[in-house]
């Protein structure tokens, strides 16, 4: 069952695990099970998604039951009235703050504006020996995209030379190998803990939460962060 966050009328929120595929796509490839069609069965009508997460991405997902609150959900996210906060893990010491404004090329090899705000919220180092250093450094972010690009977080970290720890294609496959080779573990901590919107018909200001997996606060633990706001 999927967890539900919000649910009336007109809109209806999910947390959306890690793995779990938004709807068919060619660039994501096939799966057995999608979050359109679980969501569809487990409440017996349609849905319509606002937006979409990556497959490793967790979090707030919105959809619609109608598509007139489609269109008018749709366009709030065009004019970027919608604010989505994004915590992740990240390899190394960012600075304490960053606008990354770095253009990206999109799967139909088009050159888009892509600029998103980031805020270190907390720093780890491990005993945890890579390459030269005989220790690890970490962080824990909040990140902001202010445009919607396709793997825009996941491109702009691995951008500024600090990647998601997890992310295969956007990130460092040799620390990635280290942490599934001494922890077990091959998560990609990226997760979309908020999504703040007004409600297309009353106006009032929603704010959704979702928390974070297990998973997630497995490698939180190793790395003595506290995740106590996103559990």
């Amino acid at each position: 069952m999927l967890e539900i966050l919000y649910h009336d009328e007109h809109l209806i929120a999910i947390n959306k695990p890690s793995g779990l595929l938004v709807h068919k796509s060619f660039y994501s490839g096939e799966a057995d099970t999608y979050a359109i069609q679980e969501l569809r069965k487990q409440i017996g009508q349609k849905v319509y998604p606002v937006h979409r997460l990556d497959r490793k991405t967790s979090g707030v997902l919105l959809f619609t039951l109608d598509k007139e609150t489609l269109r008018i959900m749709s366009t709030q996210f065009e004019e970027k009235r919608v604010e989505k906060k994004y915590i992740a893990i990240l390899r190394g010491w960012t600075k304490e703050e960053e606008t990354i404004d770095y253009d990206l090329v999109n799967e139909n090899e088009i050159t888009q504006n892509a600029i998103t705000y980031y805020r270190r919220l907390q720093t780890s180092e491990i005993d945890l020996p890579f390459l030269k250093h005989q220790t690890s450094r970490y962080c824990l972010v909040e990140a902001i995209p202010e445009t919607g690009r396709f793997h825009q977080l996941r491109k702009h970290f691995k951008h500024i030379l600090h990647p998601i720890l997890g992310c295969r294609k956007h990130g460092c496959n040799k620390q990635n190998k280290l942490w599934l080779q001494t922890f077990d573990i091959n998560k990609m901590t990226l997760h979309a803990h908020q999504l703040i919107f007004n409600h297309p018909f009353s106006n009032e200001r929603i704010t959704v939460n979702a928390t974070i997996d297990d998973d997630f606060k497995k490698v939180g633990d190793i790395l003595k962060l506290d995740l106590s706001a996103y559990s």
